[in-house]
């Protein structure tokens, strides 16, 4: 029996934020700047909580 359990983190770091999103670095900042993507910060730290970062994704406008 395996009990091992995978537990996610709520928050992500950047480059954590950038893979998931799959965006660059440059990218994901712009968006926190124009504020488009809600950052948190914890110490020098900046972290996007996951539902932010499904936010943003999900308002981005469609391909045509």
């Amino acid at each position: 029996m395996n009990t091992h359990v995978s537990i996610e983190p709520e928050a992500l770091s950047v480059p954590q934020a950038c893979a998931l999103a799959g965006i660059g670095r440059t990218k994901l900042y712009e968006a926190i700047t124009a504020g488009s993507l809600k950052a948190r910060k914890l110490g020098k730290r900046t972290l996007i909580l996951r539902d932010d970062l499904r936010q943003f994704l999900a308002a981005l406008p469609t391909a045509a």
